[in-house]
């Protein structure tokens, strides 16, 4: 799954929707987001026009929180968390085999944008720890078997869908 042309046409149409809306910049980026995976940089000039901000305004909130990305992602964003409770129960492990499997450091996606492979303070289901988000589902009690095994179950769910 390579990145696709940017959908201007789209971003154009998200923008208009919340245009003049100054209190409306978290919510517009959230939905360009949702609707094409991260925040294009050119995006920034007619988001800040439209919304009456400064473009830095803009590129700071984008900058600042962690869920808006200025670059494409993988189909599937794997989320390691790093939090205490993790730590303890063999997190170090899981991000090993993580990487080993996907072959990505940290912050990296693949280069068939299949996974991009990120680590998190803490993703907050420490009750199953060690855990792992593939996009918006929850992975706990994971051990570097079951690593793999959830890996491979999304590999043939790709081979599938070709």
């Amino acid at each position: 799954m390579m990145p696709q042309e940017i959908d201007w046409t789209r971003i154009s149409s998200i923008i208009e929707k919340h245009k003049g809306e100054q209190w409306g910049l978290i919510p517009l980026l959230q939905d360009i987001q949702e609707a094409i995976g991260y925040i294009p940089p050119k995006a920034i000039e007619p988001i800040s026009e439209a919304l009456h901000l400064f473009p830095a305004q803009v590129q700071g909130v984008v900058t600042f929180y962690a869920g808006f990305s200025t670059t494409p992602k993988g189909k599937y964003v794997v989320r390691v968390c790093r939090g205490t409770a993790c730590h303890v129960k063999g997190g170090k492990s899981i991000l090993r085999v993580m990487k080993k499997e996907l072959g990505l450091e940290e912050g990296e996606t693949s280069p068939d944008y299949q996974f991009t492979l990120e680590t998190v303070a803490c993703l907050g289901a420490c009750f199953l720890a060690p855990t792992m988000m593939v996009n918006r589902t929850y992975y706990g009690r994971l051990s570097p078997p079951k690593v793999s095994t959830i890996l491979a179950q999304f590999r043939k769910q790709e081979r599938e869908s070709e």
